[in-house]
């Protein structure tokens, strides 16, 4: 290929890398990097800074009602900021749609007085969400009313390609239409105007968040001063620090004191954004086209012959340089993706050695051609047919896991032969495997005497609670007619315990590229297990989550009991059928 068509292809080759973000991953990657590399050595604090009130594995316990009955406890916390005199407050947890005051007679009315007198002493800003399908859901009419439509703000983020939250953008409705964010509601009360960019993760140091319990323990004493102190002139944010609930992934950690997590409460990123646009802003990112430019100006480096050892350390400098100005340009508050010119200009500079070396070798090339020989055939079709590099990994999803074994079956199968354990196991999951087939759930995995099976995916399913619920019935039901047959050849009875629970989880390959499964990862499976586990302990054949619980009600004839502790997991609200 003549020298110029080289450059060309390579300058071409970079500029619609730039203009269309093939490289967006390894920047983002590497932006997390610089982040991190910069709160380590250049942490810069924030004042005012903003306070976070957090709903902690402290206040859960405290506060025995689940969240949705805290109608109370809340206005008792509007009450303590209208005492403290914050800048304004934030609700980063999502108020019901519906009416309680069948179960908790008053509370809608406490709730409601205490959002008007907030209104009255500070701006306060409730959060919205949206459902499943992406639509908006709605709070309590009442509650909305007496917020205002300037009172609320959507609790939603625009998420980058690997799912991780780095930006603020209201841009979030269709077509790219703007909404009102809980932030962005926050921001114009106290008089700024939001913008969008990314959120500057270095900025600052990580929260330390005041327990919710705490808040109500003085508003309870009446103990002003120390709420003044706390909250007084500040803004606030009220939201979930909980282990496993409503956290997403991050750059780094936001939560002081704890370890090393990929995945941050989502309270703390409106926080972080709050910091960034009460202080110095958003970072801004750079125009694409001045990234294009800049990749093609670093392709021209293919005009410079030199030898390969030069090359290397040209290549090298390339890179240490670029990495050096992205990394102040990003402290003075710019973001400039640098991996595609990176690419481009070490690109340029190693293939002008390559070329020069081929014009000198010609022998080497018809070598290095004849090299494919020695691949034999076997390897190439691998190859080919990506084997060798299997895209391992999965998607976010809402799933529903189901965990059921058998109880007491050690003990039985110890006085059976090791085949007569195979003949039985079979002849029980025979009749298990197409139970959940037939709802649409996919088998994980057999644990010995055990299944674990998820309703979600990689199927798509309109409600995987009722589906999985459904499944568990008729599993029970498969029990009771196989008791009917063992008890006819002499045999004694098996009972099993079916646990429910749904909620996101990653669901996809887990393995290695020689041997993976098709698995669901996350918090919602340790609790599937654990609710699994207390069947025993409840004396229930079936136990669910609240989560499954909400979506089979009043269908089925479930029996509350009440808030259950798991080991490794805050409680959690479970439901029964079939007692034991």
């Amino acid at each position: 290929m003549p020298k110029h068509a080289c450059f060309i292809a390579i300058a071409v080759l970079a500029a619609l890398a730039a203009a269309l973000h093939w490289t967006e991953r390894a920047d983002l990657h590497w932006l997390d990097l610089q982040f991190r590399l910069l709160r380590a050595v250049a942490a810069e604090p924030n004042v005012p800074d903003v306070v976070v009130v957090g709903v902690d594995e402290e206040t859960t316990a405290t506060l025995a009602e689940p969240v949705t009955l805290w109608h109370k406890h809340l206005a008792a916390f509007l009450r303590a900021m209208a005492l403290a005199g914050p800048s304004v407050v934030g609700i980063d947890v999502v108020l019901p749609e519906r009416s309680y005051e069948s179960v908790l007679p008053g509370g809608d009315r406490a709730l409601l007085q205490g959002i008007v007198e907030a209104r009255r002493a500070f701006p306060l800003i409730l959060a919205l969400t949206v459902d499943a399908s992406g639509k908006p859901r709605s709070i309590l009419p009442a509650f909305a009313t007496v917020a205002g439509e300037s009172g609320l703000g959507y609790a939603l983020w625009p998420l980058d390609t690997d799912g991780a939250v780095r930006r603020f953008d209201e841009r979030l409705g269709e077509g790219g239409a703007a909404v009102p964010t809980l932030v962005g509601q926050m921001l114009r009360r106290v008089g700024v105007q939001p913008g969008s960019g990314i959120i500057d993760f270095a900025r600052g140091e990580p929260f330390r968040y005041v327990p919710l319990q705490r808040v109500l323990e003085w508003e309870s004493g009446r103990r002003v001063a120390e709420l003044k102190q706390a909250f007084g002139g500040r803004p606030v944010l009220l939201g979930v620090v909980l282990p496993f609930t409503d956290r997403l992934p991050a750059p780094l950690p936001l939560l002081a004191g704890e370890p090393e997590s990929s995945r941050v409460p989502g309270v703390l990123f409106h926080a972080q954004a709050l910091r960034n646009l009460l202080g110095r802003g958003l970072v801004a990112e750079v125009a694409t086209a001045a990234v294009v430019a800049l990749a093609v100006a670093l392709a021209a480096l293919w005009f410079v012959p030199m030898r390969s050892g030069y090359a290397v350390a040209a290549s090298v400098a390339l890179a240490l340089a670029l990495a050096a100005v992205s990394t102040w340009l990003l402290r003075q508050g710019g973001y400039l993706p640098v991996v595609t010119p990176a690419l481009a200009g070490v690109l340029a500079i190693g293939g002008r050695s390559g070329y020069e070396t081929v014009l000198q070798l010609r022998e080497r090339r018809r070598l290095r051609g004849a090299f494919a020989g020695y691949v034999s055939p076997g390897v190439m079709d691998e190859i080919l047919a990506g084997r060798l590099q299997p895209q391992l990994g999965g998607a976010r999803q809402f799933v529903c896991v189901l965990f059921s074994d058998i109880r007491g079956y050690t003990s039985r199968s110890e006085t059976m032969a090791p085949e007569e354990v195979i003949a039985f196991l079979n002849r029980y999951f025979e009749r298990v495997v197409d139970l959940i087939h037939a709802h649409d759930g996919t088998v994980a995995s057999f644990m010995g005497d055990g299944i674990m099976a998820i309703f979600g995916a990689p199927k798509a399913i309109a409600n995987p609670c009722r589906a999985a619920f459904a499944a568990a019935r008729e599993m029970l039901a498969n029990v009771a007619q196989l008791n009917a047959q063992l008890r006819g050849e002499g045999q004694p009875p098996i009972e099993i315990g079916v646990g429910l629970h749904a909620g996101d989880a990653l669901v996809g390959h887990v393995g290695s590229s020689r041997r993976h499964d098709y698995s669901a990862i996350g918090d919602v499976t340790n609790v599937a297990s654990r609710i699994e586990g207390l069947t025993k302990d409840v004396g229930y054949r079936l136990v669910c989550s609240h989560v499954v619980a909400a979506e089979v009600i009043p269908d089925a004839p479930l029996v509350a009991l009440g808030a259950q502790a798991i080991k490794g997991h805050s409680p959690v609200e479970v439901y029964g059928l079939e007692k034991i």
